[in-house]
């Protein structure tokens, strides 16, 4: 018997119809002769309603109690559709993260899994019941506290507890038909992929794609661990993410592209550190104090004056973490001796996705034409070897999606991408 690891999202789960079709579709695959393992997230935008309830009742809550109201969600999940389930003639039994052996560090909100001892879902297999995990949460290796793993972190759990189990493939469900060259929901002409690299898939969710976490994709391409993007509302093949994915038979007889897709972020922002003396060891000093601060940089730009003789640096980092970095920034001060901090969250980014980009010249040029013709300004730019991202204004986001996606033929011309579920906050 095959082991199959399955990852229902919160869409997948919004409501009770929800769930007793999430658990048909779980059943049939044990019917079909697989042992199964199931991780879900919390219904619908419950996560994105509790954490908004926190911040009614306090302005910054504890990290630490913020993270026991969260994992509530799952929690609520998992029991259903054990419920569910067993409803339909099957045995299932609910495990929070801690109890099915999810060790992380302790940094509360955003942990990293140290490591997975799934003792208690060895066993519930070997009884003959379907193991239920609440996904995005774990227990803290030192302070035995519950933690949480950020957004999206369901995906990371299924990934985790499917190497650990030594299962065949993890498969994810999601409100949509697979991974698309762009969101649907922005662009409804975008075209699925049938096979993407963890390179491709890694590229795509750091630069924003949603459909899966960073993090999972990281774990899987360690481990190669075989990911099958599948939407919950229907039977359709969906995206398979592995090591060295073919063209495909929806790519017969042509050329493999050069891009993968178009991707967007709207949860980041920019601190601008005006002012700072030009000298040796100044940029070392601020960044240093942003890890220092357990914060996460993504592009990077300097200026230079050669009027004062001092710099501009702008970064761009999570915009839930903005407030912090501001902070940190100020108590060192006096010390990096710049001048001022200018905080904007008012800004998108928008990225190109391909392997081969750089041996193809033109690539930025049309990229940056389409951003140009558009009435897009660029305010930072950011490249490597398959990705070329650009800050733009949060107005212009969408044009600017819309506008790269179609100058690199990347409309599918024939169907419309179908988003069946989910709001997409």
């Amino acid at each position: 018997m095959t082991l199959v690891v399955q990852k229902y999202g919160g869409s997948s789960l919004a409501d009770a119809d929800g769930i007793k079709r999430v658990a048909q579709r779980i059943v049939a695959t044990r019917k079909a002769g697989h042992l199964v393992v199931v991780v879900v997230s919390a219904m619908g935008d419950s996560t994105d309603e509790l954490h908004d309830l926190a911040r009614q009742v306090s302005p910054l809550p504890p990290a630490r109690e913020l993270d026991m109201l969260l994992t509530a969600g799952e929690r609520i999940s998992m029991a259903l559709v054990a419920m569910a389930i067993a409803n339909l003639g099957f045995e299932a039994r609910s495990f929070t993260g801690s109890q099915a052996g999810v060790i992380t560090d302790s940094a509360h909100g955003k942990a990293r899994i140290i490591d997975v001892t799934p003792g208690r879902i060895s066993g519930a297999l070997s009884d003959g019941a379907i193991p239920i995990v609440a996904g995005f949460q774990g227990v803290s290796q030192d302070s035995k506290d519950v933690t949480t793993l950020g957004r999206g972190g369901s995906d990371t759990t299924a990934v985790a507890l499917a190497t650990a189990l030594g299962a065949d493939t993890c498969e994810i469900y999601t409100d949509v038909d697979g991974v698309f060259t762009a969101d649907p929901r922005i662009v409804p002409g975008a075209r699925r992929i049938p096979r993407i690299s963890y390179e491709d898939m890694l590229e795509m969710a750091a630069s924003g794609a949603r459909v899966l976490h960073l993090r999972c994709v990281e774990y899987a391409r360690r481990y190669a661990m075989p990911i099958h993007v599948r939407s919950s509302f229907s039977s359709k093949e969906g995206t398979w993410v592995t090591r060295r994915p073919d063209p495909g038979p929806e790519r017969s007889g042509m050329d493999q592209p050069i891009i993968t897709g178009v991707a967007h972020d709207r949860s980041e922002a920019t601190i601008t550190v005006a002012g700072v003396p030009d000298k040796v060891g100044v940029a070392a000093m601020i960044f240093r104090t942003i890890a220092g601060a357990n914060i996460n940089i993504d592009m990077i730009v300097q200026s230079t004056s050669q009027v004062t003789g001092r710099a501009d640096i702008s970064f761009t980092l999570p915009r839930r973490d903005g407030q912090a970095a501001m902070s940190a920034l100020r108590g060192a001060q006096d010390a990096i001796g710049f001048e001022s901090l200018i905080f904007d969250d008012r800004i998108g980014k928008v990225s190109l996705i391909g392997a081969g980009m750089r041996s193809h010249p033109g690539v930025s040029a049309d990229f940056f034409g389409a951003l140009a013709d558009s009435g897009v300004n660029i305010r930072m730019i950011s490249t490597s070897e398959i990705r070329i991202s650009a800050v733009v204004d949060a107005a212009d986001l969408d044009t600017a999606v819309r506008a790269t996606h179609r100058a690199f033929g990347l409309d599918d011309g024939q169907t419309e991408a179908v988003v069946y579920g989910g709001t997409g906050r």
